[in-house]
């Protein structure tokens, strides 16, 4: 069978091709960059107690990012104790609002594959996408800035077509006040150190227990069928 030369491929095509391997690498380097920066935090005592606002402002990332398997607070307490609340909430707000431009690449990019598409078709998914578009803007605010989960609302947007400039001013005007509060709190309150990692296990067993509960359901039924 012939190949084609490159000079019988319509320009369209070989133009839709590029632009898909270009999206497909920046997406390979979005999440490599958060899964680096997060076993670099992990596997580091000596970064996980810094007081550098840079350690604050790389956390940000996976502790912002898709569905975050880390929480942002007690780290937010932490350096509160060092900073004013400006700052811990200027650094935190600027990580966050890279993190969610990385969010909303990534969930586009997984949105336009074609084994995701038929998400689209889903009635509960478009009954949520009208009811998400009849006040977009305002429900981010209220997401942003309230103690809800938040992930859902990074897939949503995308779902919509929300365009990301407006996205990212929701996340600015709703998450700026929430840090600070949260800022103000821990620089009034100096939290001792040893109750920021209880903190830290409590906020993550929401995120944990379904994947620790589905693990040993499968793994008790392996057991079963053997």
């Amino acid at each position: 069978m012939k190949s084609i030369p490159d000079t019988q491929v319509p320009s369209t095509l070989r133009t839709h091709g590029e632009t898909s391997r270009t999206r497909t690498i920046v997406f390979i380097l979005e999440i490599g960059l958060i899964l680096a920066i997060l076993i670099t935090w992990l596997s580091s005592e000596s970064i996980r107690q810094s007081k550098s606002l840079w350690i604050l402002f790389f956390y940000n990332f996976p502790s912002q990012f898709l569905i975050a398997i880390v929480p942002h607070e007690p780290v937010f307490l932490y350096f509160s104790k060092f900073y004013s609340p400006l700052s811990v909430t200027f650094v935190a707000i600027v990580g966050t609002s890279l993190a969610e431009v990385l969010n909303y690449s990534v969930f586009k990019y997984v949105g336009d594959l074609k084994s995701v598409q038929n998400v689209h078709t889903s009635k509960m998914v478009n009954k949520l996408i009208i009811l998400f578009n009849k006040a977009p803007f305002t429900a981010l605010l209220v997401a942003g800035f309230t103690p809800v989960p938040f992930y859902p609302f990074r897939f949503l947007v995308v779902l919509a077509r929300y365009p990301l400039l407006k996205y990212i001013l929701a996340i600015f005007l709703s998450r700026t006040p929430r840090f600070y509060l949260l800022a103000l709190f821990g620089y009034t309150i100096k939290i001792p150190d040893y109750l920021l990692p209880v903190i830290f296990i409590i906020l993550t067993i929401p995120f944990s227990y379904p994947m620790i509960k589905s693990f040993l359901k499968n793994k008790r039924n392996k057991s079963n069928g053997s």
